[in-house]
Formats: C-alpha cells, structure tokens, sequence
C-alpha cells in the first residue's frame, strides 16, 4: 500500500446493539481487552449482562482456534437474533466522554492504513497474531484505538463538525461503572463529511492507545490477497481526538513479575539502584516517587510492601542502555527498566507469562500478591515526550504509556465482510 499524505477517516455501518435486547448499555460495555483485568474483570463483565462485549474481544475456551472461531460464532448469532443491528448508512460518529472536569471529543471510523501514523511503542508479536486470528475468524474491528492530532485549537473543519453535532439528540448515552458519561452520533451529511475529510487530509496521527490492535490491522490487511485501498481490510476502526481542543490524560502501565519475589528482587539490586522502605499505604508510595527527581520506581510486594528504589548507578546505565538513541529516550523510567533491570538485573525473560502490563496501581499490586511476584509501579511519561520521540521516529519501551480517557468498547461495532464498511 502506497503512503498517503494525511489522514483518510472512512464512514463505515456502524453495529451497535438493539436497547430492546439487552439488559442496559452500561451492563453491555466493557474496559479495551488489554485492560479488562483477568480472570476476574472477565467474569464480572460475563455475568454483568449475557450480551457484554467482552465474549467477543476476550473469549475463553481451552486453545486459541477454539477461542477465536467461539468469538466469530457469537458475533454471528448476536447478529441472527438482533441483540447487534447495523446502521442503515455509512457514517463518521461524534464520540463523548465527560467525567467531572474531564470531557473529550472525538470522532470514530475507519482510518486508511496509509496514512501518517506515527507510533511511539513497540509491540509483542505474539500478541499482534493472536488479535489477528481473532478478527480475521470474526471478520470484525472490535474496538476502536485511541489516535490524537493536533488541530487549529479553533471551531473549524473536523471540529466545527463534532461542535455543532453534539448540540443536537444522540444516538445514545449511556453512565459507565468508571462514572464517564458517553454519547454517540451519527454524522451522514455529505457536507460534514467533506470537512472532515478535507481538514484531516493535512493531519498526521499518534497513537495514544492500541498499537497491538494498529499493528493487527496491517497484518491483516497484508494477509489479505490482492485486496486494494478499497477493500475494508485497507482501515480500521479508530477514535480519532484533536488534543489542541480536548488534551488527553497520560497514566503509567505498571509491570508484575509473577515469578520474581520481593525478597530476591531487592537482593539482585546489590548496589544497582538505592534501595529505601516506604512505610504507609500505596497512596503514600505513590506520592513519594512522584516526589523523587530522576530515574525512580516503587517496588510492591503487597498491599503494605513498598520499596522505592532511585539513583541508579551511572556506570551500570552507561554500560546497559543504548546509545543510538537521543538523551531523552536513554533517560525514560521505561528504558531504565527494560534495559537495565529487566534485562541486566533481574534477568527476566521478555515474554507474556513473566511480565504483566495492568493499568490500576492496586490491580498490580493485588497480583503481585497472589502470585508471591513482585509489582513495579512506574510513572507516567507527558505527551510532549511521546510525540516528541514518535516525530523522530523513536519508539519508547512497549506499554511505557497509558493515554485517556480510552473509548468504551461495546457502543459501536465495524465488520468486514459486507459492503457499506
């Protein structure tokens, strides 16, 4: 697929689900799949309402083919039932969140592959062609990732569109568990479309959130024989937020390590790092290593075993980290992390079963706990850095950010395998 110049934002039938056969919206939505918090966030979102979300974008069965080809099968009899019915024309959707001070706006469709993209993560590989096989069986974007650019800052083009939108009824509304209050749109009026078009065609994005689903788009669309910039496999399904007007939030991923016990972590650091006890609770910890000037994490071991560890030898950092990488990168809390005590330190294999990426501090802490593992809480990196990085094409340590508010998945659906997509 050749580059494109700017962004190309699709109109697509929307699949969103029948009010009449579920239980409420609220009860049908669900966190993104990397977030839900598993087994537990699973089964609390299965029982919330037979129809959630979540039996499609985290299915269980014994082995990977029968989770996929289960996940396919239930999108295709919600369909048969009604419970998921597809807008009748091709649309952009305004999207709302607000919660308290928090509000963003944005717009969701089907973004060309093409365009100017800019991530700012790696991915995990084996991650990526799981997701793949998922909605290649299903033939379905799930939900949609988080991408922002950067507009005007004034009521024009795409934005004059979302203001003037959101002033009239929406297609729904609906108060997640989280307290967000989220409203949907249709926008069909070939005028609108034809601004939003226009005004995007001069953008280039960053993806705040889902490089693993981006990176799954690609794939897909190369596994796709023959298929031009027409096919439907040549997009996917994207919320797209111009941070001049609406600026996200920027959280840390914190990382478990089931299989590293406090005990050892602190033992392996044998004059590596500064290692110091933080009495109190988890807020306390917290507030103590936002406090903390350079390189700095909070090691957990359970709901009141914290340990902040700082000042990390300079030699030990010259002799692990990179150097073809600008100073800013070489001094990211992530960078620090991988490539000097995962790697160097504690020797922890890459690989899904000994690192986990949860968002909430006490998700992470709580596993650390019931695995006998050790949490390390991280800080968050400012999107100036990100994007900073991105433009230069230099990509941060994978899950080193958590961009929000993250879409609600469950309020609008894109399939593949019909025509209006």
């Amino acid at each position: 697929m050749t580059s494109s110049d700017g962004l190309r934002l699709l109109p697509f039938r929307g699949l969103r689900y029948a009010r009449d056969r579920v239980s409420s919206l609220t009860a049908v939505t669900s966190p993104p799949y990397d977030v839900v918090v598993r087994p537990d966030g699973v089964r609390h979102l299965e029982t919330a309402d037979p129809y959630n979300i979540v039996r499609l974008i985290l299915p269980h069965a014994a082995d990977p083919t029968t989770r996929h080809r289960q996940a396919a099968d239930t999108l295709r009899r919600w369909r048969a039932e009604g419970v998921l019915t597809q807008d009748a024309e091709p649309a952009l959707y305004v999207y709302e969140q607000r919660a308290g001070e928090v509000l963003q706006r944005g717009l969701i469709g089907a973004l060309r592959l093409d365009g100017p993209v800019l991530p700012h993560e790696g991915v995990i590989p084996e991650v990526v062609e799981d997701r793949a096989a998922l909605m290649r069986a299903a033939a379905a974007n799930f939900e949609p990732l988080l991408l922002s650019y950067r507009g005007q800052g004034t009521a024009t083009g795409a934005a004059a569109v979302i203001e003037r939108v959101v002033e009239e009824e929406p297609l729904l509304a609906t108060v997640t568990e989280d307290g967000f209050a989220h409203r949907l749109w249709a926008v069909t009026d070939p005028a609108d479309l034809a601004a939003v078009d226009d005004d995007l065609s001069a953008r280039q994005a960053l993806i705040a959130d889902g490089h693993h689903r981006w990176a799954t788009y690609q794939r897909l669309y190369e596994q796709q024989p023959g298929a031009g910039v027409a096919s439907p496999w040549a997009s996917g399904l994207v919320l797209l937020v111009d941070t001049a007007r609406y600026p996200l939030q920027v959280r840390a991923i914190h990382r478990v390590l089931p299989h590293l016990p406090p005990a050892k972590a602190l033992a392996d650091l044998a004059g590596s790092f500064r290692a110091r006890t933080l009495p109190g609770e988890l807020s306390a910890a917290l507030q103590a290593l936002e406090e903390t000037p350079g390189t700095a994490f909070v090691l957990a071991g359970g709901p009141d075993t914290f340990h902040l560890l700082d000042r990390p030898d300079p030699a030990l950092l010259d002799r692990t980290i990179r150097r073809d990488r600008p100073e800013v990168w070489r001094q990211l809390d992530a960078t620090v992390l991988h490539s000097v005590l995962l790697d160097e330190v504690w020797h922890i294999p890459d690989h899904p079963s000994d690192i986990g990426y949860l968002h909430h501090t006490g998700a992470a802490v709580e596993q650390a706990a019931r695995h006998g593992g050790t949490a390390v809480l991280m800080r968050a990196t400012s999107e100036e850095t990100v994007r900073q990085l991105a433009e230069q094409g230099v990509t941060m340590p994978r899950k080193s950010t958590s961009f929000g508010p993250k879409p609600a998945t469950g309020l609008v659906l894109r399939t593949l395998d019909d025509t209006g997509n």
